[in-house]
């Protein structure tokens, strides 16, 4: 998989960019909130990414930040929303705004984002309103979030792993010891929830 890309902005045509990655075009799909703070075409950037394949179609997405991939991957585990609807989310509100009006549960501002009728934002809702608090903070509270920490890197396995957030970071904290690399606190992690 494609996790990040850095390179030389070479197209920016909304929804579409292209990164020059050392003479390899990279087209991407990206969403408006990430082409509001794109550079000038030639200069570098660094986004992360997402990669899709289908039966008959290979997609790369796009995202400035990390939390923006996290709710675009989030958004499409709810039942009968896709790419194209998880892009008219961030396109149409930030991040914390959309973690916001689904813990409200405020199914009439949902609705205004284009492409989401009632029973999507209902079902965004129900299905989101557990993970809501986590997007809008990018972590949970008390993990580091600088890049490169291991402990902030462990907690994001194991989420990625199916361990809540809360547990996550407990399990990270407790596992973690001086000089402990990401790898090796998640070994740790693991072997003490097998006990």
């Amino acid at each position: 998989m494609i996790g990040r890309l850095r390179g030389i902005l070479a197209l920016k045509q909304p929804p579409w960019l292209v990164v020059d990655v050392n003479g390899v075009g990279y087209e991407l799909e990206a969403p408006m909130s990430t082409f509001y703070d794109l550079p000038e075409v030639g200069r570098e950037v660094a986004l992360f990414t997402h990669y899709a394949q289908k039966e008959d179609s290979v997609s790369l997405y796009g995202f400035l930040r990390e939390s923006e991939r996290r709710l675009f991957r989030d958004v499409q585990k709810v039942s009968g929303i896709g790419a194209k609807i998880a892009l008219a989310v961030l396109s149409g509100v930030s991040v914390d705004e959309f973690a916001r009006l689904v813990q409200a549960g405020d199914v009439t501002a949902l609705t205004r984002i284009p492409g989401i009728g009632k029973k999507t934002a209902e079902r965004m809702v129900v299905e989101l309103r557990d993970r809501a608090a986590d997007l809008a903070g990018g972590a949970p509270a008390g993990v580091p979030t600088a890049a490169g920490d291991p402990v902030a890197d462990a907690v994001n396995a194991l989420q990625q792993l199916g361990y809540k957030p809360a547990e996550a970071v407990r399990m990270a904290r407790d596992a973690a010891a001086a000089g402990d690399d990401a790898a090796a606190i998640i070994r740790k992690a693991l072997q003490s929830a097998l006990r």
